[in-house]
C-alpha cells in the first residue's frame, strides 16, 4: 500500500519536464547498456525500438494543434524524431553506430536538466 501512495505522490509532483527528464534518461542508460555489451542486429532491436517510439511520440505532440512549445523548438524536435527514425533503421542494419543515438538523446537530457534546474531555482 505504501507503494501505491509513493508512486501517487510522484505522479502529482512530476513535472513534465522532470518525467520527460527520466524517460530519456531511462532509454539512454538502456542504448548505453546495449552498446557496451556489445550487441548488434536483432539483439539491439527492443532498445532500439523503444528509443524509436519515444521520439516518434514527441514528434507527433509537438504537430498536434495547440502544443504550447514554441514554434522553432517544436520544429527541431520533430526534425530530429524524423531522423531518429532513419538512423535507428540504419544502426539496426549495421550500417551505422547506435553511438550518435546516445549522443543526441545525452543532449536532450542535458537541455532538459537545465530546464528542471531552472524550474526548481524559480520555486525557492
Amino acid at each position: 500500500m505504501s507503494l501505491n501512495a509513493y508512486h501517487r505522490a510522484q505522479s502529482i509532483v512530476a513535472t513534465p519536464r522532470a518525467t520527460e527528464h527520466r524517460l530519456m534518461s531511462q532509454i539512454t542508460g538502456a542504448l548505453i547498456e546495449a552498446r557496451d555489451a556489445g550487441l548488434s542486429g536483432a539483439a539491439l532491436m527492443p532498445t532500439l525500438h523503444r528509443n524509436r517510439e519515444v521520439w516518434t511520440h514527441l514528434a507527433t505532440i509537438c504537430g498536434l494543434p495547440g502544443n504550447q512549445l514554441p514554434d522553432a523548438l517544436r520544429a527541431s524536435i520533430i526534425s530530429i524524431g524524423l531522423w531518429v527514425d532513419r538512423y535507428t533503421s540504419d544502426v539496426a542494419a549495421g550500417r551505422d553506430s547506435i553511438e550518435d543515438l546516445i549522443t543526441v538523446n545525452r543532449a536532450i537530457i542535458e537541455g532538459l536538466s537545465g530546464e528542471n534546474n531552472q524550474v526548481a531555482s524559480a520555486a525557492a
